[in-house]
């Protein structure tokens, strides 16, 4: 994990740091205050709630953030080190994301592309474009595995749970190839991983639409999993009794959250379903 954490970074700063470049090779700023214009308020809220989604999306660390927590060593307790760690996180992402964005957007106005390495209209020099796209293959090949631990993790523990003597679920095999180490198998591990990499990718091919998608994933994962769960974890370990201030403004806080995320979510596949018309 620590390994992949700081070679995930470097990678980050490099397609950032080449990105941004691109970006400012003509030297003119260009877009508006207003954001990108639309020919109607109907298409500018639904792009407001696709940038929601967006941001939501930017932060889907609460996905992983036990399965970190449990790596990490005291004293100081880990729950003071995640904290410190979760804020510094929060901030240095923030910040990376605003450039980003905001780079982007002054570079290419309402012309801006989701993919702002590839989606501008050129490509030279070809040996930066394609190093920084090796760097976000390598990046996102990481965090597909890290990201996906947590649910192969609870998927074949709920096999074995289920089956606790089936061979198929619970054995497994070493494998001796020329040249390399030995390969622990499993056959439900094989064939679960293996069903769930084809499924996802042809997703992804079905629906090649970056911003949509991500706003989908980003609002189906942001409330249940960062403003839900922590919300009602807090009311059980603190004995928050119900109707005091505090529980009214956690519970108004959580009610206004879950309002925001069905908003992007609705506005998500709105821009889901009319770029899919589009296309077809």
């Amino acid at each position: 994990m620590a390994i992949y954490s700081c070679c995930n970074h470097v990678l980050h700063l490099f397609f950032h740091w080449i990105g941004t470049w691109l970006r400012k090779r003509d030297g003119y700023v260009k877009g508006s205050i207003g954001g990108i214009s639309t020919s109607s308020a109907a298409d500018k809220i639904w792009l407001v709630a696709q940038a929601i989604g967006d941001i939501a999306f930017a932060y889907p660390y609460s996905l992983i953030v036990i399965e970190i927590q449990d790596t990490l060593k005291s004293p100081p307790p880990e729950n003071q080190t995640m904290k410190k760690a979760s804020t510094i996180a929060i901030v240095v992402t923030t910040l990376f994301y605003l450039s980003c964005g905001g780079f982007g957007y002054a570079a290419f106005g309402d012309d801006t592309p989701g993919n702002l390495l590839t989606g501008f209209g050129f490509y030279e020099p070809y040996w930066l474009i394609d190093f920084a796209n090796a760097c976000i293959v390598l990046h996102l090949l990481g965090g597909y595995q890290v990201y996906s631990q947590p649910l192969f993790a609870n998927v074949e523990r709920w096999f074995a749970d289920k089956f606790p003597s089936s061979g198929f679920v619970n054995d497994n095999y070493t494998l001796k190839l020329p040249l390399l180490p030995e390969i622990r198998l499993n056959l439900l591990r094989l064939c679960f991983r293996s069903i769930y990499v084809v499924s996802t990718t042809a997703i992804a091919m079905l629906f090649p639409y970056f911003n949509q998608v991500l706003g989908v994933l980003g609002a189906l994962f942001f409330w249940p999993l960062s403003i839900y769960f922590p919300v009602e974890m807090y009311f059980k370990q603190m004995n928050i009794e119900a109707w005091t201030t505090k529980w009214i403004l956690l519970r108004t806080f959580s009610m206004f959250c879950l309002l925001v995320t069905l908003f992007s979510l609705i506005g998500s596949i709105e821009g889901l379903i009319t770029a899919k018309l589009k296309k077809s």
